[in-house]
């Protein structure tokens, strides 16, 4: 749209290219920390703050960060808290998904769960197992 009005109408000032950067950008995959960096530099000099600034960090927020704050018993309600609390559940999620891609490899059922194979028992095939 921005393109548009300024292949229309001529150059853009900084601040409408910062307004315009704001609205487009998003985390993708990239992680929080850097998302919130970019969206900071971006934001200097848009003239937004408060809940338009808000709701275009919410925007380019990955949907299941945003959905998690939004729907936390005390969701943020600053910049600076949604900022904060975005980066640390991004992080959290990261580290969750290393953890379970490790403890796939190695799973290792418990002793408590272990099926008894002694005299009497079947394997897999139907074959009593002596």
């Amino acid at each position: 749209m921005f393109t548009k009005i300024r292949d229309d109408f001529g150059e853009t000032s900084e601040e409408e290219r910062k307004i315009e950067q704001l609205r487009t950008i998003e985390q993708g995959e990239r992680t929080c920390d850097r998302y919130v960096q970019e969206f900071k530099k971006v934001a200097r000099g848009s003239g937004y703050e408060g809940r338009p600034l808000i709701k275009e960090f919410k925007r380019g927020l990955n949907g299941s960060i945003r959905r998690k704050l939004a729907e936390a018993e005390e969701p943020p309600t600053t910049i600076g808290e949604w900022q904060e609390r975005a980066v640390r559940l991004d992080r959290n999620q990261r580290q969750s998904r290393i953890e379970e891609r490790m403890l796939g490899r190695n799973a290792v059922c418990p002793r408590g769960n272990t099926q008894s194979r002694g005299k009497g028992s079947y394997g897999g095939m139907g074959e009593q197992i002596t």
